[in-house]
């Protein structure tokens, strides 16, 4: 069952449509397995980004964003909690403050830096990855300087050593090219968003060969869709990719001796999601929860989820997209049980294993 709401109007800029993220690396400074309070950087994409474009640009949008679990637009764009909201309730910490909120900040345990449409390049666009790694260092220097003056409620040297830095983004660097250049030419270019990643300190990707936006918008043919109806070039570039990275993860073991680098395949957990939607509870795998258009995507680049004239799926359906890009609530949480149970880790080590 789908709600109606009233006329199409165009698409806001096209940030909303294009950010996505292909794979998460953990790069982890840790001395002991003592227990502490949790403290977490997260760096990424929309995937993840928890208000930073909103308390940047001051926009709301509309429900249904949000109307899973916070009952209105919380700065996320999901029905509600996205894959580091679970993360932190798993480890009985608060939620993560965007770096850009200027009112009630709580960056006692760490802060968000994500913010929706990021790429790793170029490299001093706002807001890219290697932006946000600069943002991290003044936000570290800041706290550090304003803690030993005994400024409270801020993080201290030793908090950010023992820290949990998480990068989430990458999708939107081979989305773009995907859309004018042919599969080889992609390809080449992973090197160099490889490359930038680990200069920003280090990142992997999801099988976004599924996502009805990228379905709905790609000229394809059948030898092109695998048999769970995906974008097969796309999800190899995703492989590709994530192939990379991790290779990346495992140079980088060797040249930072003080961090313990975990690689999450975060493709493998998504894509087992969609092929086996069914067994998991799911629904329509490739459709969009809210959209415009229909079946069998429904999904229209010219129309966002939340204008009038979209129309959304019956609350409490369980839909993978929610929107054609960004995953439901349902479908994060997902995700989150699944890195949690290092089942797809390397090394496979427990999530409470740094505090």
């Amino acid at each position: 069952m789908y709600e109606k709401q009233q006329a199409p109007v165009p698409l806001l800029p096209c940030f909303i449509s294009i950010s996505v993220i292909l794979s998460v690396c953990f790069p982890l400074n840790v001395e002991c397995g003592c227990s502490r309070s949790p403290v977490i950087f997260n760096m990424g994409d929309s995937n993840s980004d928890t208000g930073g474009f909103y308390s940047g640009l001051g926009i709301i949008m509309p429900p249904p964003e949000g109307r899973a679990f916070f009952h209105k637009f919380a700065g996320s764009l999901s029905d509600g909690r996205l894959i580091i909201d679970f993360l932190c309730e798993n480890l009985t910490t608060n939620y993560l403050t965007p770096y850009l909120e200027s009112l009630g900040p709580n960056f006692s345990n760490g802060a968000n830096f994500a913010i929706s449409g990021s790429r790793t390049l170029p490299r001093y666009d706002p807001f890219s990855l290697g932006v946000q790694g600069r943002q991290l260092f003044r936000f570290q220097t800041r706290s550090i300087e304003l803690t030993s003056k005994g400024v409270k409620g801020l993080i201290g040297e030793e908090d950010f050593k023992n820290a949990l830095y998480m990068i989430d983004i990458g999708q939107n660097d081979l989305v773009g090219p995907f859309s004018y250049l042919p599969y080889p030419q992609v390809i080449e270019k992973i090197p160099t968003f490889i490359a930038e990643i680990k200069f920003a300190i280090l990142v992997p990707i999801g099988p976004f060969g599924c996502l009805p936006q990228q379905l709905a918008t790609t000229s394809k043919n059948a030898s092109d869709i695998d048999q769970y109806g995906c974008l097969q070039s796309r999800n190899d570039g995703a492989r590709e990719f994530n192939k990379q990275l991790k290779a990346l993860c495992e140079e980088l073991r060797d040249e930072i001796k003080d961090a313990t680098i975990v690689y999450v395949d975060i493709f493998a957990i998504k894509y087992d999601l969609i092929a086996n939607s069914t067994l998991y509870g799911f629904e329509n795998p490739l459709m969009a929860c809210c959209g415009y258009g229909g079946p069998p995507y429904n999904f229209d680049p010219k129309f966002q989820c939340t204008a009038p004239g979209s129309n959304v799926c019956e609350e409490g359906s369980k839909y993978i997209s929610w929107d054609g890009v960004h995953y439901t609530e349902a479908a994060n949480a997902f995700v989150a049980s699944k890195i949690v149970s290092t089942d797809y880790s390397s090394p496979p080590l427990k999530f409470d294993f740094f505090w």
